[in-house]
């Protein structure tokens, strides 16, 4: 015990110690508290809006959660001790504004400055999600993040069928699918969320009853609608993210317009025969070029220049792979990790293996992103084509 305080007051030495006082309002001033209790310290209260990481997970997962080195951090442990020790480790590691809490959470409490009880995963979560867990960028706090999120899927179709097996399978909680379309047996050669046995019914029953069988934990929202100006409203503003596997213009101009002026991102892909396309618009994005669909395709093309699936065919698994990476788009959107695809449209040809990115642009003019007044802008149409690829 002599060598550990003779240890903690060398600490002090080389480690600036402030109160919880101190702490709380650096941390409203915009400086990072950092919470480094185990978890089933935390899981009796911490304080409101820390980050949280282990003392022994910090020093691998540090980086993820705050890359700058010269963020302001304020450490924090249940009475001071840990928080110095940690703190150094971190100034080794060249952070070079780092701070211990004195009296850590205790002298939190005692101050009555603001606590939270954390959400946490439930026993079964932690078993289903444990390979997401184990990765830093996703861990506890993306898979919460994706258990409390709401995307909805247009179309039950070619792309909407992987899209909504992944989105499920990641446990996201909430997944909307709006179809108004029957299975029929065309459909079965890539449209993989139904079966023989489906032929007849609604897509979106279909849906329901297998996503429910794969996940009984999240809900799955069935809508046997189809969009329309009056109706996309109320329908959309309820999600994080929609993911746009429609095959006609008119739709996908009436998701376009509405997710601009919701600002709500919009995952966006198209197959053609033996090629796809995948990309995000977000223009309410932080980003400096977020592109909406009209900057890309202002007019739509001749419906000669356009066939549908129904009339120019695709191959079967050619939805499930732009789907698969839709998919991907918005788990990162709603977990809050990776790169996204604003600004960028990645293009491939299933025949010659080829892919590419090319960079699009928001068009300062543009008809619809450019406005300012979505309010007043009209909508694209008021009619809607069928969402079945």
């Amino acid at each position: 015990m002599i060598q550990l305080n003779k240890y903690l007051d060398n600490l002090r030495g080389v480690i600036k110690e402030v109160d919880a006082n101190t702490a709380f309002q650096k941390q409203s001033q915009g400086a990072v508290l950092l919470d480094i209790r185990e978890k089933d310290e935390v899981n009796s209260g911490s304080p409101t809006n820390a980050i949280r990481i282990s003392k022994g997970m910090l020093e691998m997962n540090i980086a993820n959660e705050i890359p700058n080195s010269e963020t302001e951090i304020y450490l924090l442990c249940a009475s001071g001790r840990r928080s110095l020790v940690s703190a150094f480790a971190l100034q080794e590691l060249g952070y070079q504004h780092i701070y211990s809490v004195k009296g850590g959470f205790g002298d939190w409490k005692n101050q009555g400055l603001p606590f939270e009880i954390p959400k946490t995963l439930k026993p079964e979560d932690l078993e289903r999600y444990k390979r997401h867990l184990l990765i830093p960028e996703v861990g506890e706090k993306g898979q919460l993040k994706l258990l409390n999120s709401k995307a909805l899927i247009v179309g039950a179709g070619g792309i909407g069928s992987p899209v909504a097996w992944y989105l499920a399978a990641a446990g996201v909680g909430t997944i909307g699918i709006i179809d108004d379309d029957i299975v029929d047996r065309t459909n079965l050669q890539r449209q993989i969320l139904h079966t023989e046995n489906s032929v007849g019914t609604y897509k979106v029953d279909s849906a329901k009853e297998r996503l429910e069988a794969l996940n009984p934990a999240i809900k799955i929202i069935p809508i046997k609608q189809r969009l329309n100006a009056e109706n996309i409203d109320a329908i959309l503003s309820d999600y994080d993210v929609v993911l746009d596997g429609t095959d006609n213009f008119t739709t996908r101009y009436l998701i376009n317009d509405a997710c601009v002026k919701l600002k709500i991102p919009n995952v966006h892909g198209s197959v053609f025969r033996f090629e796809g396309q995948v990309t995000t618009f977000y223009p309410a994005s932080e980003q400096e070029n977020a592109p909406c669909y009209r900057c890309v395709y202002p007019t739509p093309p001749p419906p000669e220049l356009a066939p549908s699936c129904a009339e120019a065919g695709v191959l079967g698994v050619l939805p499930g792979m732009v789907g698969i990476m839709c998919a991907t788009e918005a788990i990162k959107i709603l977990a809050g990790f990776g790169t996204l695809m604003i600004g960028k449209l990645l293009c491939f040809n299933a025949l010659s293996w080829s892919f590419d990115i090319y960079d699009i642009d928001q068009k300062a003019d543009c008809p619809y992103c450019g406005c300012e007044d979505h309010e007043h802008y009209p909508l694209y149409s008021n009619y809607v084509a069928s969402c079945s690829l």
